[in-house]
């Protein structure tokens, strides 16, 4: 009988739908030869049916900075001020914590121009905690968000650790937010395992390709001390940096698939 009841209710879970799908880890396979990364087609395929991305057209040497903010280590305002003078926009994902800590660096990316998107209130696993949860976690960031700069804006979302599934992708694009997941990263946000500026202009450049969606850490000393470099010379070999707003636009008029 108890046997009968546990396969019973084990059926009822598969037939219960995208809720209880099996949560997943973001993977991509690195960029070789600057040739455009690919990841699994299931992947592509939910993050298409519910409007998320992951990279950009890769037909065209387009590059958007995206960085992850969850907490403070003293160098986003440098990232900040090469972000300025070289006219680069980019999309920084912030926290609770980071927005109760660094309101004033907050503000600094909207006056300057920048997208600022939601990484969740606490920064959980946004496939396995419950819908009312979810909700919570995303709507509280929102409302600190608007609280602070008096904006509307937020309609981006990363994931925290890169885990989704179908439910937390659908949740997301009721809510409204686009999910933004990358096609480079490497691993820069050790803050103990630093190994220099050579180390993290090398990791970008050679996996750096057309339409990428880099993911880079504001926590990492390598990347404030790297960056400037880094756009400077992807710009001699003909990128163009953009914001997300911009990819958005492109693949909405061309109704594009990648």
């Amino acid at each position: 009988m108890k046997k009968a009841c546990l396969l019973a209710v084990l059926f009822g879970l598969l037939l219960a739908g995208p809720q209880w799908a099996y949560a997943a880890d973001w993977y991509f396979k690195p960029s070789k030869n600057n040739q455009p990364a690919t990841t699994e087609p299931e992947y592509e395929a939910l993050l298409n049916k519910y409007h998320g991305i992951w990279i950009g057209d890769p037909n065209e040497k387009n590059i958007y900075l995206t960085f992850d903010c969850g907490y403070e280590n003293g160098y986003t305002d440098d990232v900040l001020d090469i972000l300025k003078r070289e006219k680069v926009p980019a999309a920084f994902f912030i926290t609770g914590h980071y927005i109760k800590s660094q309101p004033d660096l907050v503000k600094r990316m909207v006056k300057e121009g920048h997208i600022v998107g939601n990484h969740s209130w606490g920064h959980p696993d946004l496939s396995k905690i419950s819908d009312e949860r979810y909700k919570e976690e995303i709507k509280k960031l929102e409302a600190a968000y608007t609280a602070l700069t008096g904006r509307k804006d937020m309609k981006y979302l990363r994931p925290p650790r890169g885990t989704f599934s179908e439910r937390s992708l659908k949740l997301a694009d009721e809510l409204g937010y686009t999910s933004v997941f990358w096609s480079f990263a490497y691993r820069d946000w050790l803050t103990n395992q630093q190994r220099g500026a050579d180390f993290a202009y090398n990791s970008i450049m050679k996996r750096v390709h057309p339409g990428a969606i880099m993911l880079l850490h504001t926590v990492s000393k390598d990347n404030a001390l790297a960056l400037e470099n880094v756009i400077e010379d992807l710009k001699k070999k003909g990128y163009t940096f953009k914001s997300l707003d911009d990819l958005m636009v492109h693949k909405h008029a061309q109704n594009l698939h990648w």
